[in-house]
């Protein structure tokens, strides 16, 4: 990255994961990333996921960068998961590889980020994108967007740490009401539920976030930086055994190999009824 990028100077505009992620400065000491496939809902690629955290570590220089804003192009936020498009014959192999190590090492970098991350939820936040959203410290919707968590729908079994982060963000209840219905709430019952701060209409959902990324980025950058790794450390604390642990993941593999989880996506891309076989 540049050294005008890792500054944030003014106008400084850089395209990466081959345009589909873009890096901006629009205000003092606050970087945006805007998820850059509008065609198609902005999906969550290896390309956008390494980019994401590449990205996010080089943005803490001191404090010329106080707030990172993420946000999507055109009428979506993400649609989650790029996993319609991997080939038959190496699905069980790439549909894993793509929802464990990129996808956690993206989310990692934003719970990481040492200053406060807001999410702009400017349409449509499924799947993996809503964890994306939920992963930053303070979420920003439009009335008009829709969140869900399709794994239900699709034969997927959600990793723990992800829904860890659900259970902190609106408790046990309505984590299972979001994994086990794959029910899709839009902005004011998401707001409801604890699941978004703020709700306006679409067309002022990029301006408010601007504006609120602005007021967190103009306070102390101690404060910030000392606040949100406090705040982190004490909502951290040890639920699993280490064989728990485990046993979780080997459980979130297994859905991997199944049957049922190629016929949820091929279900999905031809939107029809799933024909669940249960193994």
């Amino acid at each position: 990255m540049s050294e005008s990028a890792e500054t944030g100077a003014a106008g400084e505009r850089r395209e990466l994961a081959g345009g589909e992620v873009l890096l901006d400065f629009p205000a003092d000491a606050v970087a945006r990333l805007t998820l850059n496939n509008p065609g198609k809902r902005n999906p969550l690629s290896h390309a956008v996921l390494d980019a994401i955290a590449e990205t996010l570590p080089l943005l803490d220089h001191g404090i010329d960068v106080r707030c990172v804003l993420v946000t999507g192009a055109g009428e979506a936020f993400s649609a989650g998961y790029d996993i319609g498009a991997i080939p038959d014959d190496t699905f069980e192999r790439d549909a894993e590889a793509l929802v464990a190590h990129p996808f956690t090492a993206a989310m990692e970098a934003i719970s990481a980020h040492p200053f406060p991350v807001v999410a702009a939820i400017n349409g449509h936040c499924l799947g993996g994108g809503l964890e994306l959203a939920v992963r930053c410290d303070l979420r920003v919707c439009a009335a008009e967007a829709k969140l869900g968590m399709p794994p239900a729908k699709l034969g997927l079994i959600y990793g723990h740490t992800g829904l860890e982060r659900f259970i902190d963000t609106v408790g046990v209840p309505r984590t299972k009401e979001l994994f086990l219905t794959g029910r899709v709430f839009d902005g004011p019952r998401a707001e409801e539920i604890g699941l978004v701060h703020e709700v306006h209409p679409a067309a002022e959902v990029g301006d408010r976030a601007l504006g609120l990324a602005s007021v967190i980025a103009a306070n102390a950058p101690l404060s910030l930086r000392g606040n949100k790794r406090a705040i982190e450390t004490l909502s951290q604390f040890p639920r699993l055994s280490p064989k728990q642990e485990e046993e979780l993941v080997a459980l979130r593999e297994s859905c991997f190999s199944s049957e049922d989880f190629r016929e949820g996506i091929r279900a999905f891309a031809e939107k029809r009824t799933p024909e669940w076989k249960g193994r």
